[in-house]
C-alpha cells in the first residue's frame, strides 16, 4: 500500500491539472470501489472548482468550492493517471490527447481546460467519499488520526510522551496511525535503521535522546522519499507516469542476507516477522 512519500508525490503530480481548475464532467463507471460511492457523486462533483489539494496522512484532500472535500485513498493497486498536460509541471498548460479507456478505470475527472484524471484500481481496495469541509476532522477515516510527522505537531516531545510506558514494538508503536499519520512499513524500517534502535525494542525503553533523534530521522527519510518520487514496489507509479525511485537507496527494506551499508560493520541485515509484516534491521547497528 503506498506509504505518505507515495501519496504525496502524487498530490503534487495532480495539483497542475486540479488545483484551481473546475471539474467539467466526473464519470462514475462503477457504483462502488472497496465500498459504495456516496449518494449523488458525479452530480456533487460536476461544475465544482478544486480549491486546494491537500493529503492528510494517506489521503489525498481535494477541497471544492461548493465546502464539500473529496476524500481519495489509492489503497492497494490504486494509480491516478493524468492526460492531457503538455507540461506537466507547468499549470494551465494542455492538449487533448488521452489514452483509450481502460477496464479497470472506474473514476474519471474531465477537467475544465481539457486534463483528465482517472483513477484506476484493478483490485478496487481504494476508496471515495464526499464530505463537508468543515468536518473532515470527524470523519470515521480521519478522526483517530495522529499529527503529519513532515509537520510542527510531531516532535521529540510528543513522540515521547505517547511512547511513555509503552510495551509493545517501536516498530509497532510507529505503524500506528493514531500515533503519528502516514508512516508505513518501509519507512519505519529505512527510519529505525538510521536511529540505530532495534525493531523489537519495547517502545517506552528508549531513552529521549534517542526518541530525538528517531524523529528526526523519520522526517529526513520521508524527504528523501518524497524527493526521489516515491517507493516503486508492485502498482505503484506517480501521476505522471513515471516510477519512483526511492528504492534504490534503501538500506535495509527488502535487503535479507545482503552486507550491512554501514562502513565497517561485517553484518548482515536480517528479516524477521512482527505482526505478520517482514521486519529488516541490521543486528550490530540497532540495538
Amino acid at each position: 500500500m503506498p506509504e505518505l512519500p507515495e501519496v504525496e508525490t502524487v498530490r503534487r503530480g495532480l495539483a497542475p491539472a486540479m488545483e484551481g481548475q473546475v471539474i467539467a464532467r466526473a464519470e462514475l463507471r462503477r457504483g462502488d470501489l472497496r465500498w459504495p460511492f456516496p449518494p449523488d457523486m458525479a452530480a456533487r462533483l460536476t461544475g465544482a472548482r478544486v480549491s486546494q489539494l491537500r493529503r492528510r496522512s494517506k489521503y489525498i484532500l481535494a477541497d471544492l468550492d461548493r465546502g464539500e472535500s473529496l476524500i481519495i485513498h489509492l489503497g492497494m493497486s490504486g494509480r491516478i493517471v493524468i492526460s492531457g498536460l503538455s507540461a506537466p509541471h507547468v499549470p494551465g498548460q494542455f492538449h487533448f490527447d488521452h489514452p483509450a479507456i481502460e477496464k479497470h478505470d472506474h473514476v474519471i475527472f474531465h477537467m475544465g481546460q481539457g486534463a483528465r484524471v482517472t483513477f484506476n484500481d484493478p483490485r478496487r481496495f481504494g476508496a471515495m467519499d464526499l464530505c463537508a469541509t468543515d468536518r473532515l476532522e470527524a470523519h470515521p477515516l480521519l478522526a483517530s488520526i495522529g499529527p503529519e510527522p513532515l509537520g510542527n505537531g510531531f516532535h521529540a516531545g510528543y513522540l515521547a510522551s505517547r511512547l511513555a510506558g509503552r510495551k509493545t514494538p517501536i516498530k509497532a508503536a510507529l505503524l500506528d496511525q493514531r500515533i503519528v499519520a502516514g508512516l508505513g512499513n518501509i519507512y519505519v524500517c529505512e527510519a529505525l535503521f538510521r536511529a540505530g534502535i532495534r525493531p523489537e525494542r519495547p517502545a517506552g525503553r528508549i531513552s529521549a535522546a534517542r526518541i530525538s533523534t528517531l524523529t528526526d530521522t523519520i522526517r529526513a527519510t520521508l524527504l528523501e522519499a518524497i524527493e526521489a518520487g516515491g517507493s516503486s514496489l508492485r502498482d505503484y507509479r506517480q501521476a505522471n507516469g513515471e516510477l519512483g525511485y526511492f528504492q534504490h537507496s534503501f538500506r535495509v527494506y527488502g535487503r535479507e542476507a545482503a552486507p550491512c551499508v554501514t562502513p565497517d560493520c561485517r553484518d548482515t541485515v536480517r528479516r524477521i516477522v512482527q505482526s505478520g509484516r517482514s521486519t529488516f534491521y541490521c543486528p550490530s547497528c540497532q540495538r
